[in-house]
């Protein structure tokens, strides 16, 4: 039956999805993201669409399109996945809210290379999608960071902040401290291993995990009952572009979900992300960069509500319902009925609409509550557990996160946004047009325009990172070239290639 209903968008020639006739102001160009010029200035608002105050825009009609050509071919299929993931949802909910921050793995890094103590971290991580490392750098070093920083802010009054009352997330990537973490050995090293969790089923593909490269992401510093930066649960690196064809439709990431085994989703696999595009919208801060891990380094002692990180730990089973959501509704959209979320309540959409639950353009992928019921945020986010400054806290690229609505602690909430990307084509090719930002004191490529830190007082150079992190800590920023070696021929090859990028 449903087979018959989809029949028809079925027919639809594949270049109707591949248009990109958008009726907004954000609009996609011809070119890929890495061709284009400076984004407009703006903050970290920019990126959410809850933080800049401005109303959600509908999505472009084409997208009604999109989403029936996904699931047409499997439709009773999926209808049945999706009746799956609604009974073990409920269960792992169950299980999360009852275990607390204590589900979140942490390893100490002098026990990174102890492979055969850490089975039950490497279990917990890839089923979680969440880590800590703790002790990564020093206590004292991660505190003498924040002073470097916070006299650099001193020093630069005109820098920008948001919010723009009570600075919490600064417009700051060029800053002392954050080059340093970023060169730092151990840093790398954290990275490393990290990403040594993913594996590639094409042993030739273009990408190296051994070969971890900077990208520059702002900093926090959040103040004590701080309410300005309440950023609700959201994925990074893209929003409709999980959706579509052109995007991660590219390396048929979410196929397994697509064709009604959401079961078979491997979060891990490396190699179907290489030709994926994240911004399709040039949006202000939306990442063109492969991240495995997003992460940050801890300066400042925080626990659970004091301004700290949440994260969903259901992972594999959120992704396949974020995804899922927007192709079924409620046969009776009663929430206050009881059995509102049962699973015999959901249906499958007949004819699809141009609709993606907490998704737009140029924008983070946005949950809630009301667009996301089965999720039960309020149980099934779970703040991150205490942290030292020189902690470093890692989340899988899929994974949904938020921060604390309000900093109900006594002392600041400090951290630097410092991801785990591997050495890849296209990342060699940001790196290029990150080192010409940090050579001008310009915002990365990725992030809002304007003089950033050009005019900047202190701002730190390539003899910094030399300093701090030697040669690897320069290969990582792209400011020198790697040894040509590896493990298998496509690491030797991307090696390669990087190097060509980069001279």
């Amino acid at each position: 039956m449903l087979s018959t209903l989809f029949r028809t968008s079925h027919n639809h020639p594949s270049s109707l999805l591949r248009t990109r006739t958008l009726a907004t102001a954000a609009t996609a160009s011809e070119t890929t993201p890495r061709d284009r010029g400076p984004r407009k200035e703006g903050d970290i608002s920019s990126v959410f669409a809850s933080l800049s105050g401005s109303e959600a825009t509908p999505l472009p009609s084409r997208f009604a399109d999109v989403k029936q050509q996904l699931i047409a071919p499997h439709a009773s299929a999926v209808s049945s996945s999706f009746s799956r993931l609604l009974s073990t949802l409920r269960s792992e909910i169950e299980n999360i809210s009852d275990i607390g921050s204590s589900i979140i793995p942490s390893l100490e890094f002098s026990e990174i290379q102890n492979h055969s103590r850490i089975q039950p971290f490497t279990n917990s991580l890839k089923k979680r999608g969440v880590a800590i490392i703790r002790g990564v750098v020093d206590e004292e070093i991660a505190l003498g960071w924040k002073e470097e920083i916070k006299a650099y802010i001193r020093a630069n009054p005109q820098t920008k902040a948001f919010p723009k009352d009570k600075p919490a997330v600064y417009e700051l990537y060029w800053s002392p401290g954050q080059i340093e973490a970023r060169a730092h050995p151990n840093v790398l090293e954290t990275q490393k291993f990290l990403m040594s969790f993913w594996h590639s089923k094409d042993p030739n593909a273009l990408i190296s995990t051994e070969h971890p490269v900077s990208y520059a992401d702002r900093l926090r510093i959040r103040q004590p009952g701080d309410a300005g930066f309440a950023l609700g649960a959201h994925v990074d690196s893209g929003s409709v572009e999980r959706w579509e064809p052109d995007g991660y439709g590219k390396g048929g990431v979410y196929d397994s979900i697509w064709q009604g085994k959401w079961e078979d989703l491997d979060p891990w696999e490396s190699s179907c992300r290489l030709p994926v595009e994240s911004d399709l919208y040039n949006g202000a801060g939306a990442c063109s960069m492969f991240r495995m891990f997003q992460g940050w380094l801890s300066m400042s002692n925080t626990g659970p509500g004091e301004g700290t990180l949440l994260v969903n730990p259901l992972f594999k089973l959120a992704t396949a319902y974020y995804l899922l959501r927007p192709f079924f509704s409620p046969k009776n959209p009663d929430v206050a009925r009881s059995g509102f979320l049962d699973e015999g309540n959901w249906v499958l959409d007949p004819q699809q609409k141009a609709v993606l639950q907490g998704a737009s353009l140029g924008c983070a992928q946005e949950l809630s509550s009301a667009l996301h019921p089965h999720l039960d945020l309020a149980r099934s986010m779970i703040h991150v557990p205490q942290v030292q400054p020189g902690d470093y806290v890692a989340w899988h690229c899929d994974s949904i996160h938020a921060v604390d609505k309000i900093h109900n602690g006594s002392g600041d909430s400090s951290v630097m946004y410092i991801p785990s990307c591997p050495l890849t084509e296209q990342n060699a090719e940001y790196l290029v047009r990150q080192r010409e930002a940090f050579s001008s004191g310009s915002p990365g490529p990725d992030f809002p325009g304007g003089v950033g830190e050009s005019e900047h007082v202190g701002r730190m150079g390539k003899e910094d990172v030399r300093n701090v992190g030697g040669e690897d800590g320069l290969r990582a920023m792209g400011l020198g070239s790697w040894e040509i070696n590896g493990r298998t021929n496509g690491i030797r090859r991307v090696v390669k290639k990087a190097n060509e990028l980069i001279s």
